[in-house]
């Protein structure tokens, strides 16, 4: 595989937490433009029996009851997780049957070959299950399909050319859930196939050795794993077989410790539910990320400019996983299980300076992209309040950007999307949805305009004719129009707390870390304060005056903010005499001083 070579710029300066974080400054700006109705969690009276005997603030007690957290022993295990309390993996649903195949391949000598999904999820997978059987010492290749030219998931052509190249077992990583046809076809030409998948199952299974799937038995504890998850879970149950006595060897102890790494990234960029075991696992994958042996993953971080400190749920969401994706996106998948892998620390830094320049490419265009899509949304009349859908088609949409560019119509306009890039005769959607939408059920329900479809709840594929568009999009919106009313379709905020500024001391809001890694199930605690009024006047900052610093007080305290994107309003504040505010709080360290900073995420003006 070709690239070019590593350029020689140095990285960006990593001056300050919110300094190294363009991304977060510009998504707030979209955020901005919408007028969100503000939900506020009412006050819980459980708050003070956790606060006593967790000698935690009431402001995080309330916190982890929002997110569900309602007992002592759950509430002490969610602040302090730890890796024993990971599932065994011979729990999950289809490992064991799994294992004896492997087991049985490598001891004989048969080739095994991975199939893995063309995202985080799916990279990270791979390499994970590439690495334990290469360790277990395993003939076995890796084979990712491209995004653009094969599309999602398990297809015939690769299953002949990996038949043809010896391969005796063929185990799938994050994909292969609904591939009946393919798996038939394993079957017809010797293959034997163990599927790995996350994905929402249909009414048959594929016949196969053995599928490894959370959700196949009820009564396992995590039905919400990510790809990447399950293919940890193997790799454990792997290592597990392959060591005599209880305890693994040191190598393949290390290895699993260099896999929670791995996983995380995949579990954080999937965006599944960050509760529970997946909290346990991401939460030891951060802390490990910077310390990895893995030459890969060093290179990676270096590249992103994120050397020399700790790293969060935002920095694999914004930083590290748009790197890996966008060989995909751009490219080429394979280059990214090549960095993950690679023994040689020179090839690695090559790799993961061309996947960031890869990544600035796909920001250009995904910016483009996007511009493109809300003009024609405008032009089209779809953000008025009687159209519940979204769904456009351009003929020079890059197929591989477009999936982003959905979610950020989501976020902006609070209704399902499907983008479409259309080719001569068929034509690549990616769709996203809105809470409480079944985005997968409203693609099958307009099914007979479609050559092939999959996905879950929220995010899905589609492969369409070109000329069947137009009638897609009209049953699309007469299912959206019969299934989402008015209210699902007005953004929302979500507070954690209506409280006074006196409550965020320095303590209180260090505290609020413990809360990390941030993301699905358990997104960062947003709070707010109502009739507060300006203890300074407000003035813009930034290289185009578009952010806002402003200082506040409630009459209990006075706290200084920053509003990123929020320069326009410094007029309508000092018009006003009292305002509402909704925020984050921080702690803001400058010139070797900490002190409490809010970052406002919406004002109302009453």
């Amino acid at each position: 595989m070709a690239y070019s070579a590593r350029m020689q710029t140095k990285p960006l300066a990593n001056k300050s937490r919110l300094a190294a974080r363009p991304n977060y400054r510009k998504q707030r700006k979209d955020f901005h433009r919408l007028k969100k109705h503000w939900v506020i969690y009412p006050p819980d009276d459980r708050r003070g029996q956790l606060t006593r005997l967790l000698k935690i603030s009431p402001v995080l007690a309330q916190v982890l009851l929002n997110r569900g957290i309602t007992d002592v022993h759950s509430a002490a295990s969610f602040l302090r997780p730890k890796l024993t309390e990971l599932i065994e993996p011979e729990q999950m649903p289809g490992v064991r049957p799994a294992v004896a195949r492997i087991s049985k391949a490598i001891n004989t000598g048969q080739k095994i070959s991975i199939y893995g999904d063309y995202d985080v999820d799916g990279i990270t997978g791979v390499t994970i299950l590439w690495q334990i059987l290469k360790l277990l010492g395993a003939e076995v290749e890796y084979y990712i399909p491209h995004r653009i030219e094969e599309g999602y998931g398990l297809n015939p052509e690769a299953v002949r050319s990996l038949a043809d190249s010896g391969s005796k077992l063929l185990i799938t990583v994050d994909c292969g859930i609904t591939a009946l046809k393919p798996a038939e076809l394993a079957g017809q030409m010797g293959v034997e196939l163990i599927i790995t998948d996350h994905h929402k199952p249909g009414p048959k299974l594929p016949e196969v050795s053995a599928i490894v799937h959370p959700a196949l038995d009820e009564s396992y504890p995590n039905p919400h794993s990510s790809g990447s998850m399950v293919a940890f879970k193997l790799a454990w149950a792997l290592a597990k077989e392959f060591t005599a006595g209880g305890k693994l060897q040191p190598r393949l102890r290390q290895f699993m410790l260099n896999a929670t790494s791995l996983a995380s990234m995949g579990t954080i960029a999937d965006v599944v539910d960050l509760r529970g075991e997946n909290r346990i696992l991401t939460s030891f994958g951060l802390k490990s990320l910077p310390e990895s042996n893995l030459l890969g993953v060093r290179a990676l971080i270096e590249s992103a400019g994120l050397t020399g400190r700790g790293l969060d749920s935002y920095d694999i969401g914004f930083r590290l996983a748009p790197m890996l994706n966008a060989a995909g996106r751009m490219g080429h998948a394979r280059l990214a299980v090549e960095l993950l892998t690679s023994e040689s620390e020179a090839q690695a830094m090559e790799i993961a300076e061309y996947l960031r320049q890869q990544n600035s490419q796909r920001q250009r265009r995904e910016l483009k992209i996007f511009q493109q899509a809300c003009e024609m949304i405008e032009q089209k009349g779809l953000s008025k309040p009687d159209h519940r859908s979204v769904v456009l088609a351009n003929d020079n949409w890059h197929s591989g950007i477009i999936g982003i560019v959905a979610s950020r119509i989501v976020d902006k306009y609070c209704r399902p999307t499907v983008m479409i890039s259309k080719d001569q005769s068929a034509a690549r959607g990616s769709a996203r949805s809105v809470a409480g939408f079944d985005i997968l059920a409203a693609i099958r329900a307009c099914s007979q305009h479609l050559l092939e479809f999959g996905g879950h709840e929220m995010a899905a594929g589609i492969t369409i004719e070109t000329e069947k568009i137009e009638k897609f999009t009209a049953d699309f919106e007469a299912y959206a129009r019969g299934t989402l009313g008015q209210d699902d379709i007005t953004p929302k905020l979500r507070i954690d707390a209506e409280v006074d500024l006196c409550n965020f001391d320095k303590r209180t809001v260090g505290e609020l870390r413990i809360l990390e890694p941030f993301g699905q199930g358990n997104p960062r605690a947003v709070f707010a304060t109502k009739a507060v009024q300006l203890a300074c006047p407000p003035r813009t900052v930034g290289a185009k005056n578009e952010h806002l610093q402003l200082a506040v007080t409630d009459n209990t305290a006075s706290i200084r903010c920053i509003g990123f994107g929020m320069g326009r309003l410094e007029k309508k504040l000092l018009e006003q005499d009292f305002f509402s505010i909704a925020y984050q709080p921080q702690l803001n360290t400058f010139n070797g001083s900490t002190n409490v900073q809010l970052v406002i995420v919406d004002i109302k003006f009453e």
